[in-house]
């Protein structure tokens, strides 16, 4: 009888500790490379905060040929990172996107057009060739040129180039303007001489043009699974403590981000900068949605006719006020 209640007391041990190393597996889609842009969950990672959570994430870097929206809808990741802009026109064509939470609180977007083009408001742009990243990206280019009345058409007010994702177009003079980030693209404008002294910089926030980027998206089906939506709970909660660390610690940020980068690529520096700049637009102890931005930003789409019509459970509060 000993050996039997010592049998069933090891037991119940192996299950208590298998039940306490259990984790949900979740995977992350990125809406671009491995960078900074992503510190927070990029840390939350490398410092454990995600396992203090009891949540396995992955986390799988973008690209030029990647589009989260396309990925998750395949069921190749359980959230997204993405633009507001791309996730309602995908919601538009059948892809029940919904935001839950939303990290950046302002946008990062720029147009920028060195001097000697002699654009200095926006009514020089008429006849001017304006680089434009598109995959999604182009929304909120178009929601302002739509608000400015100037066409984009062919033949139109102004012509629009299909730039890379980098300085390449200004500098080949390919486009007498072209976008940026300010966490990104703009830092390599510096690093090639241009600045705010040789450059005429019309920046999406300070014109009111902003549309939401970088916030979290699920399929809408998932938020009626309870233990879903405690794992969404914990993922947004570990992740705003990977934005806190990595804007208190932007030198070991930089430094985790250039090690998770299996390709590379990124460059201490530059991640650095990047942590920088990115620290201007994300509020890492309020990840809410803000509903006038999203007013805001639902309306320039439906006005440029980007989506057809306001969309309806497009966004739940559920998971930051849980967090509250």
């Amino acid at each position: 009888m000993k050996k039997l209640l010592l049998a069933l007391a090891a037991g119940a041990m192996a299950l208590t500790a298998s039940a306490a190393m259990a984790q949900d597996k979740l995977t992350l889609q990125l809406k671009w490379v491995t960078q900074a842009q992503f510190a927070g969950y990029i840390v939350a990672k490398a410092k454990g905060f995600y396992t203090d959570e009891k949540l396995d994430v992955t986390i799988l870097p973008g690209g030029p040929n990647v589009a989260p929206e396309q990925v998750i809808a395949g069921g190749g990741a359980d959230i997204i990172v993405d633009w507001m802009g791309g996730a309602a026109a995908a919601r538009d064509k059948g892809v029940p996107l919904v935001n839950i939470a939303q990290p950046f609180k302002r946008s990062g977007l720029e147009l920028i057009c060195p001097k000697e083009t002699n654009i200095n408001t926006v009514a020089d742009f008429k006849g001017k060739t304006l680089g434009v990243w598109f995959f999604g990206n182009e929304y909120p280019f178009f929601a302002w040129m739509n608000k400015e009345g100037l066409s984009t058409a062919e033949g139109g007010d102004v012509k629009v180039l299909q730039q890379s994702f980098d300085i390449q177009p200004m500098i080949q003079k390919q486009a007498d303007c072209i976008s940026v980030m300010t966490y990104n693209e703009y830092g390599q404008a510096l690093d090639a001489g241009y600045g705010p002294d040789n450059l005429t910089i019309f920046n999406y926030t300070e014109m009111g043009n902003d549309l939401l980027e970088d916030g979290l998206y699920v399929m809408e089906p998932t938020l009626q699974d309870a233990a879903k939506v405690d794992a969404y709970t914990r993922f947004v909660k570990a992740s705003m403590k990977g934005w806190q660390y990595a804007l208190d610690n932007a030198d070991e940020a930089a430094q985790i981000v250039v090690d998770s980068d299996d390709t590379g690529a990124a460059e201490l520096k530059h991640q650095r900068y990047m942590v920088g700049e990115v620290s201007k637009l994300v509020d890492a102890t309020d990840p809410a949605l803000d509903l006038a931005a999203y007013d805001r930003t639902i309306k320039a789409l439906v006005d440029q006719k980007i989506i057809s019509k306001a969309p309806e459970g497009a966004y739940t509060t559920v998971i930051t006020d849980a967090l509250k």
